[in-house]
């Protein structure tokens, strides 16, 4: 059966969402309809201003209100040491510890060969003037323990080696195939802590 244009539109876009499928966006799009107009009003709202009141860090490529980041903004940061993370959902996972209080930088994702996702599509770029314009002491490769994240690393450590930095990653404490952003705060924290040269 084909719903109604307004019901049957709302599905397709749902349905797009990482891990919706056509009966979860079906649901929830019977869900919104239910709700009273002022919430689905709010929701659209919200919706809305998503692309409209957030920006990309100029310094570190995370989400934020203004050109710079709260993180990158806070002077009592180590402004020597140097985060890399593939995105903001990481930066978030490893503040929620309160054990590292140096700076970051977001790659804009991993490596993947299979998604057509090259080296030139990360912000290595930026990466590298930022090396040439700061005094980064050590650089922390904080990548998902998977086949993209190590690909990445490597990558990284190849082209880092030179740049007189001392180079570190996350312990082990990371299971195999897992993803950074779901990691408990223990996890991470003894990642952090525990972390080797590269």
């Amino acid at each position: 059966m084909r719903y109604p244009e307004a019901i049957q539109k709302l599905i397709e876009m749902l349905a797009k969402l990482p891990g919706v499928g056509p009966k979860t966006a079906e649901r929830y799009a019977f869900f919104l309809l239910d709700q009273p107009e002022s919430l689905t009003k709010e929701f659209s709202l919200r919706l809305g201003e998503l692309k409209e009141k957030t920006i990309i860090c100029q310094s570190c490529g995370n989400i934020a209100e203004k050109s710079s980041c709260p993180v990158c903004l806070d002077k009592n940061r180590d402004q020597k040491t140097l985060c890399l993370i593939a995105d903001s959902r990481e930066l978030a996972a490893i503040e929620a510890t309160r054990q590292y209080n140096g700076r970051y930088f977001i790659l804009g994702g991993l490596i993947d060969t299979v998604e057509g996702v090259g080296p030139e599509k990360l912000r290595i770029r930026e990466l590298l003037k930022k090396l040439e314009q700061e005094a980064i002491e050590e650089i922390i490769l904080a990548f998902d323990p998977t086949i993209e994240g190590e690909a990445t690393s490597l990558y990284l450590v190849k082209i880092l080696r030179e740049k007189n930095v001392r180079l570190t990653r996350l312990a082990r404490g990371l299971p195999s195939g897992a993803n950074l952003e779901y990691a408990d705060e223990m996890t991470i924290t003894n990642a952090l802590k525990y972390r080797n040269e590269c």
